[in-house]
Formats: structure tokens, C-alpha cells, sequence
């Protein structure tokens, strides 16, 4: 008996057209299902590229996710590439500002993060 491979990822945003903005027309997800859910009057949504699948809920009313300094729970969400420097620029051609590249010294590759319009985490890595 084992885990397997991840199912989704989900995330709690704040503005569902920001949120669309970023993930789908700059990062490149599809939209693959919405349902409305009349119990939380809200929808869920759900995105999509390649193996990685995003849950997606709005919530205005959220609590802030507290970052600096690192908070218990889930650091980041990181996403492989085979070269990162493209993806950089891709990244800050869009007007998403990325960290210096990085060595990673116990993986091995390089890496950068960038954020959200909530304030995620998010990592690339090659």
C-alpha cells in the first residue's frame, strides 16, 4: 500500500479574475470544471496543465497566509523545468517578478521563487 502520485493541489484565493489572470492566461492552465456549490455559494474550480491539477477557491474573507517569518504548514508549491532561465524571463516578461536564481545544494539544479496575486509561494525548479 502506498500514497501515489499527488491528485490535486488546492488552493484558497482572494479575487477569482486575478487569480484566473494569473494561473490560466500567464501561466498557461486550463480551466477544466466549475461547479457551483450552493451550501458555501461559492465555486469550485478546477485547473489544469499536464499532471498538475489545481482546486481553486475564493474566499475574500480569508485569513492572510503569514510568510515572513515561515509559518507552520505547507511552504510552497514548486514546479519542475528543464531549463530555468527561459522560464524566468518568460515569467518577467509577464511582469512576475522572480528571486535571484539559486544552487540547490542538497537537491541539486537551481531554483527561484515568485508569488501569486495572493502572496503563494511558488517555485520553479530545474
Amino acid at each position: 500500500m502506498y500514497l501515489g502520485r499527488q491528485h490535486h493541489i488546492a488552493i484558497i484565493a482572494s479575487d477569482w479574475e486575478k487569480t484566473r489572470e494569473f494561473y490560466v492566461e500567464k501561466l498557461g492552465f486550463a480551466l477544466i470544471r466549475e461547479v457551483y456549490r450552493p451550501a458555501q455559494d461559492d465555486y469550485l474550480r478546477m485547473l489544469r496543465q499536464g499532471d498538475t491539477t489545481l482546486e481553486l477557491f475564493i474566499r475574500p474573507d480569508a485569513p492572510r497566509r503569514v510568510t515572513d517569518p515561515e509559518a507552520m504548514g505547507l511552504r510552497h508549491l514548486a514546479f519542475h523545468v528543464e531549463d530555468i532561465e527561459p522560464v524566468v524571463r518568460w515569467l518577467n516578461s509577464m511582469g512576475i517578478e522572480t528571486e535571484p536564481i539559486r544552487v540547490d545544494a542538497v537537491n541539486g539544479g537551481r531554483f527561484t521563487f515568485f508569488k501569486d496575486p495572493d502572496g503563494l509561494p511558488l517555485e520553479i525548479h530545474e
